[in-house]
């Protein structure tokens, strides 16, 4: 079993400031989304083809936004598990994958069990580009949580591959229900 790194991963000297990168950068992907088509929409008078370009914006950003919107909100949960589960070193993997396949994270907690995650809501460049052989998690391996690059300073929200209703109960699994992790029906969530 890793040793806890601190009581909990919000107490790591990097960890506020990513986190406050992670609230930044999906401010800016609600914005960025958002903000075109509400601009086009006050340009309608001044702008001759403005109707249009709205409509093809909109066409654009509307399969996105919904996603977009969520994560922004869904932020206090990431905020959750990092003051209630303390960063672990743990070894991991970042398996290949194909365009349009969901990002994926494997996570080897001791010689018998290793986990599938998912990197929510899109793929992290930072865990693709250079994929860790480590990497600080935050949360029960049963139903996800938060993994870092070693260093606690960029926080990104993992779910499980593939969640099984049947893990739930045993220990810790009102802690994760408490932070979100975990639903009523016992499945573990997916945002």
């Amino acid at each position: 079993m890793s040793i806890p790194l601190t009581k909990a991963a919000w107490e790591h000297p990097h960890t506020p400031l990513g986190y406050k990168r992670l609230v930044l950068r999906r401010g800016g992907w609600v914005l960025s989304l958002a903000g075109a088509p509400l601009i086009a929409v006050a340009c309608f008078d001044l702008v001759p083809h403005a109707r249009l370009a709205c409509a093809l914006i909109t066409m654009l950003v509307s399969p996105l936004l919904p996603w977009v919107v969520i994560a922004y909100f869904r932020r206090h949960r990431v905020a959750a598990v990092l003051r209630a589960y303390p960063w672990r070193e743990w070894g991991c993997r970042v398996p290949p994958r194909a365009t349009g396949s969901p990002a994926t994270i494997v996570i080897t907690f001791g010689e018998d069990l290793a986990s599938t995650f998912r990197v929510i809501p899109f793929p992290s460049a930072e865990l693709e580009n250079d994929p860790p052989d480590r990497i600080w998690f935050a949360g029960d391996p049963r139903f996800g949580g938060v993994v870092s690059p070693v260093g606690g300073h960029y926080p990104v929200r993992v779910v499980p591959h593939t969640p099984r209703r049947e893990e739930c109960g045993g220990e810790g699994f009102d802690l994760a229900r408490r932070v979100g992790l975990v639903r009523a029906s016992g499945k573990a969530t997916r945002t």
